[in-house]
C-alpha cells in the first residue's frame, strides 16, 4: 500500500471523527464541520497525489479542530494552532536537509524527499566548486515583444484596409498576396535598431484616415506614438514602464527554467540565484564532466520555431550578377537546388531552380565565428522586412567506419519571418531511436503539441503541402523538411540526421531535457566563470562551527540559569527561532556560506535580547505587586514597543547591504532579514503562548518562577 493511499486513510479518518465530534458537542459544531470538510479535502488531495495541497488543507484542517478543543480562550487556541503549524511546515521543509546537517541521524523518507524539492546546500566558500554568471540578453526579449506587435499591426493593417475578410469575430489570416498588396499602401518597418520601434508610413494614393483611433486603440495601452501633421507617418514605441516588465520577467523567467534544467540532471545541491540581469549559477564539488554538462544544459536557448520557406522567390539568384562584382567574404560559393513550390491542379509537386549560399569554414575557424561571419555578410543585403535568411549547418563524414562527422560550414535557407508554431505549443518531448536502431536510422526528437499548437500545425501543414516547412532551434534551421501531407494528432519529429550515434543520443537527450524544461525567453551568454577552491579549509569550517554552536550554548545555559524556567522558556524559542531560519532559507534555494553562519549567530543574540526585554519587564511587574496574568500581559505590552524598534532599524540596515553589498555581504543581510521575521514571531508568539500555558495551568498554584 503506498504512502498516498495510507495518508488518505489516515485524513480520511480524522475527517470522519470531526464530523462525529461535531453531532455529539453542539457548542463546537461549527468548527468540528470546518475541520472535517478540510480534513476531507487533504484526503481527496492526498489521493491523487497532489502534495502541497494535502499539506496546506490538513493545516486548516487541524487548526479548525484545535478550535473546538475547550482548552482556554478561542484566540490562544488560533494562536498555538498557527504556530505548531509554523513549526510543522518548518520541519516539513527542513526535512530533506536534515539527513545532510546531522550526518544521516535523523533520516528522511523517499517521499518527502520526492516531493519536497527544498535544499539547503554548502556554498562555495565552504566546500569549493564552479560558479557560472550569465547574462541576459534583455533587449533580444524586448525586440521579441516588439516583433509580436509588428506581425499584429500588419495584421490589422490589411484588415482595415479591407485586404482580408473580416466579420468582426473570426479575421482571416492574410495571405502573402494580402501582404503583398499591403506594402503597395503602407509601409510598415521594423528595424533592426532601435529594437523597441516600429515606423508607419502610409504611401500616395492609400487614405490615412483608414489608421484611425480605431486601429491605434489595439496597441495604446503598451506602445506609445506619434504622428505627422499630414498623418502619413507614425512611429511606435514600445512604453518604458512595458520594458521594465519585460526585463524583469526575461530575468525571473530565465533563472526558473535555468533552474528546472540543472535539477532534471540531478544536481539538487545547486544553486541558482539572480543579480540585477545576471544568472548566477553555483555547482559544489570537483566534478569536470558534470560542470562540461552543465555549462552546454544551460547555454541552449532551446528557442525553438517553425517557419515556412519562401522557394518561391529565387533571392540569392537575383542578386548573384551584383554580388559577383562585389568583394565577397572568404569561403563563399553558391550553389543551386531544385526546391519544392506545392501541387499542381493535378496534385503533383511543383518546383523551381533556386540558388543558395555556402560559406565554408577557414582554418582555425571555428563554427561559431563563420556563422557570425556569415551573418555580418548577409546584413549587407537587401532582405525584406518580412523576410529572413536562415542557416544550417553542414557536416562532412571523416570516418566511414564509424560515421563521425565534422562541422564543415553554413548554407542559406529563404525564409518567412513570420513563425508559425513555436516552442511555447509544446507540451512534451522525447528522444527515440528512428526505425531500424540508432546504428542505421539515427535519433529523432518526438514532440507533442499542446490543443492549439496541434490545430496551427494542422491548418498549416494542409495549407502547404509540397513546401518545405523549417525547424529552427536557437537561430539554427536544424532541418527543412517537405510537408508531404496534412498532420493532425499535434505530433511532430526532429530528426537529427545520420552519422555518429553517440553524438546523436547526446544531442538528442540534451535536446529533450531543453524542450521539457521550456525555452529561455531571451539568449543568454556567459559572462564570467570562476573554479573556487573551498576558500575555508576544513579545520577552519570546523572551527567556525564550533565556534557558533558553542557560542549558542552558552548563551542558552546563561538564559536558564538567571531565568530558571522563564530561561527555558526563552531556550525553546531561540531554538525554534535557529529551525525556522534554516527551513526559511531552504525554501529560498538559498546556500550555506560563512557570513550566512554568521548571521545566524547574530539572530540568535538578538532574539535572546528579545526574552531579556520581556523577562525584564515581567520582573518589574511582579514587583509592584500585579498578579501572574496581569505581569505577563503589561510586560509583553510594554517591551513590544523596544522590540518593534530594534528590529525596524535591524531591517534598515539590512536593505542597505542587500541594495550595495555584493556576494558574502547581501548572503549575510538575507540571513538577517530572514532571523528579524523569525525573531518577531518566535519572541512575541510563541512565547507568549508559553507563558500563558504556565500561569493559567502549571503556575496557578505558586508564584511565577523568574530566577
Amino acid at each position: 500500500m503506498g504512502v498516498d493511499r495510507v495518508l488518505t486513510a489516515v485524513l480520511g479518518a480524522f475527517a470522519l471523527i470531526l464530523l462525529l465530534s461535531g453531532l455529539v458537542g453542539r457548542q463546537r459544531r461549527l468548527s468540528s464541520w470546518t475541520g472535517a470538510a478540510f480534513a476531507g479535502a487533504a484526503a481527496f488531495a492526498a489521493y491523487h497525489d497532489a502534495f502541497w495541497a494535502m499539506v496546506v488543507l490538513g493545516l486548516i484542517a487541524f487548526t479548525a479542530a484545535f478550535a473546538s478543543v475547550d482548552l482556554f480562550e478561542l484566540g490562544w487556541r488560533l494562536r498555538f494552532s498557527l504556530a505548531a503549524s509554523v513549526a510543522g511546515l518548518a520541519f516539513l521543509v527542513l526535512w530533506p536537509t536534515l539527513p545532510a546537517l546531522t550526518d544521516g541521524k535523523v533520516p528522511c523518507p523517499a517521499y518527502i524527499r520526492d516531493h519536497v524539492g527544498f535544499r539547503l546546500v554548502a556554498g562555495l566558500d565552504l566546500r569549493g566548486g564552479l560558479r557560472l554568471v550569465y547574462a541576459v540578453d534583455v533587449d533580444a526579449a524586448i525586440k521579441d515583444k516588439r516583433d509580436s506587435y509588428y506581425e499584429d499591426m500588419r495584421r490589422e493593417a490589411a484588415r482595415v484596409l479591407g485586404l482580408v475578410k473580416s466579420d468582426g469575430k473570426n479575421d482571416e489570416i492574410p495571405s502573402d498576396d494580402a501582404y503583398a498588396k499591403l506594402r503597395e499602401k503602407v509601409e510598415i518597418e521594423a528595424p533592426r535598431a532601435p529594437a523597441n520601434v516600429i515606423r508607419v508610413k502610409v504611401k500616395e494614393g492609400t487614405d490615412p484616415s483608414k489608421l484611425d483611433d480605431r486601429f491605434l486603440e489595439k496597441f495604446r495601452s503598451e506602445l506609445s506614438f506619434t504622428r505627422t501633421a499630414d498623418q502619413r507617418n507614425l512611429e511606435f514605441k514600445v512604453k518604458s514602464s512595458v520594458e521594465t516588465s519585460i526585463r524583469e520577467r526575461a530575468v525571473g523567467q530565465a533563472k526558473d527554467i535555468i533552474a528546472r534544467r540543472v535539477d532534471e540532471l540531478g544536481l539538487r545541491e545547486a544553486a541558482v540565484s539572480t543579480r540585477e540581469e545576471d544568472i548566477i549559477v553555483e555547482v559544489p564539488g570537483e566534478d569536470e564532466k558534470a560542470f562540461s554538462t552543465i555549462r552546454e544544459i544551460i547555454s541552449k536557448t532551446a528557442r525553438l520555431e517553425f517557419k515556412l520557406l519562401d522557394d518561391d522567390t529565387d533571392f540569392f539568384g537575383k542578386l548573384q550578377p551584383t554580388l559577383q562584382k562585389e568583394s565577397l567574404p572568404e569561403g563563399l560559393e553558391f550553389q543551386q537546388e531544385n526546391a519544392p513550390i506545392g501541387r499542381d491542379e493535378e496534385g503533383s509537386q511543383r518546383s523551381r531552380t533556386n540558388t543558395f549560399a555556402i560559406l565554408n569554414k577557414l582554418p582555425n575557424e571555428t563554427t561559431t565565428q563563420t556563422l557570425q561571419r556569415f551573418r555580418e555578410w548577409v546584413a549587407t543585403l537587401p532582405v525584406p522586412a518580412d523576410r529572413e535568411i536562415g542557416y544550417e549547418v553542414l557536416k562532412r563524414t571523416v570516418d566511414e567506419n564509424t560515421g563521425k562527422e565534422e562541422e564543415r560550414g553554413f548554407r542559406t535557407f529563404f525564409l518567412k519571418s513570420r513563425a508559425e508554431v513555436t516552442g511555447d505549443q509544446i507540451r512534451d518531448a522525447g528522444a527515440s531511436p528512428q526505425q531500424g536502431g540508432a546504428g542505421l536510422g539515427g535519433w529523432v526528437v518526438n514532440l507533442t503539441f499542446n490543443d492549439n499548437g496541434g490545430r496551427i500545425f494542422e491548418r498549416i501543414t494542409e495549407a502547404n503541402v509540397k513546401r518545405r516547412f523549417a525547424i529552427i532551434l536557437d537561430g539554427r534551421v536544424s532541418s527543412a523538411p517537405v510537408i508531404q501531407n496534412k498532420i493532425s494528432g499535434g505530433h511532430c519529429q526532429i530528426t537529427l540526421g545520420s552519422g555518429d550515434p553517440e553524438a546523436q543520443l547526446r544531442d538528442a537527450r540534451q535536446l529533450e531535457l531543453v524542450l521539457r524544461s521550456g525555452a529561455l525567453p531571451a539568449p543568454i551568454s556567459p559572462s564570467n566563470e570562476q573554479r573556487i577552491g573551498a576558500s575555508l579549509g576544513s579545520d577552519s569550517i570546523k572551527l567556525a562551527v564550533q565556534g557558533t554552536l558553542g557560542g549558542t550554548t552558552l548563551v542558552l545555559l546563561f538564559m536558564l540559569v538567571y531565568y530558571h524556567r522563564a530561561g527555558l522558556i526563552a531556550d525553546i524559542a531561540v531554538a525554534l527561532n535557529l529551525f525556522l531560519q534554516l527551513a526559511v532559507l531552504a525554501s529560498f534555494g538559498a546556500s550555506m556560506t560563512l557570513p550566512g553562519i554568521a548571521g545566524l549567530a547574530l539572530t540568535v543574540g538578538m532574539s535572546v535580547d528579545n526574552n531579556i526585554l520581556i523577562n525584564e519587564r515581567i520582573r518589574e511587574e511582579i514587583g509592584l505587586g500585579k498578579s501572574m496574568r496581569a505581569a505577563v500581559d503589561v510586560g509583553y505590552k510594554r517591551a513590544l514597543a523596544a522590540i518593534v524598534d530594534g528590529h525596524v532599524t535591524t531591517v534598515i540596515a539590512g536593505v542597505v547591504l542587500m541594495q550595495y553589498g555584493t556576494g558574502p555581504l547581501k548572503g549575510f543581510a538575507v540571513t538577517l532579514m530572514v532571523g528579524v521575521i523569525c525573531n518577531v514571531f518566535t519572541g512575541v508568539v510563541v512565547t507568549r503562548l508559553m507563558f500563558d500555558l504556565w500561569v493559567r495551568w502549571i503556575g496557578r498554584s505558586g508564584q511565577l518562577d523568574m530566577g
